[in-house]
């Protein structure tokens, strides 16, 4: 099923129904989508997509943000004050969106090779999914924005972004930024 806007809203509003956060979410969540895409996919560089990202990673990451535990200005701002239940009504607002669309051409047969062969020994299906949809609390990273996936493997190597736990970080240690960005390429182009 997807959902407009005006349903997202509305849906986010009955998750929440007799709490002053049903208001909050309802007041905000256009703030969000105007950032990380209505439709689901991101249009704004830097900014990933957020359509089909799993509720318990939203709930996650949004926690690390009003904790401080990450830093990304907007979302700190956006995420401070929030209750745990606002953090839930947000998390299962943003995976009623529908997932996020490639937005450009498939990766030839040689990057995709290439790419294939950095996620078998990384193992990056055995969290992400064997179709990097994502998968409990891990992320959907299929689709992702080209850059934003370079910079959060980035991130990831040199441990500037904090992972929930140590594995992104320690299975991005031995990246070499070749490989970064032939993953970035082919998981955003599927």
């Amino acid at each position: 099923m997807r959902l407009g806007l005006a349903g997202l809203l509305a849906a986010s509003t009955l998750l929440l129904a007799g709490g002053a956060g049903a208001e909050t979410v309802a007041e905000r969540l256009p703030a969000c989508l105007g950032c990380h895409g209505e439709s689901g996919t991101s249009a704004t560089e830097g900014v990933p997509s957020l359509g089909g990202q799993r509720a318990d990673y939203v709930v996650t990451q949004l926690f690390q943000f009003r904790e401080g535990q990450r830093s990304a200005p907007p979302m700190n701002d956006m995420a401070k004050g929030m209750s745990d239940d606002d953090l839930r009504g947000f998390a299962d607002a943003i995976a009623a969106l529908p997932p996020a669309k490639a937005a450009g051409p498939a990766a030839d047969a040689a990057l995709a090779e290439r790419a294939k062969g950095i996620l078998a020994k990384h193992q990056c299906t055995s969290c992400h999914g064997p179709d990097l949809t994502g998968q409990d609390a891990v992320p959907r990273i299929r689709a992702q924005r080209r850059e934003y996936l370079a910079a959060a493997l980035t991130g990831y190597r040199s441990n500037a972004r904090p992972g929930y736990d140590a594995a992104m970080n320690e299975a991005a240690q031995d990246l070499k930024d070749d490989e970064i960005a032939d993953l970035a390429a082919y998981i955003s182009s599927l």
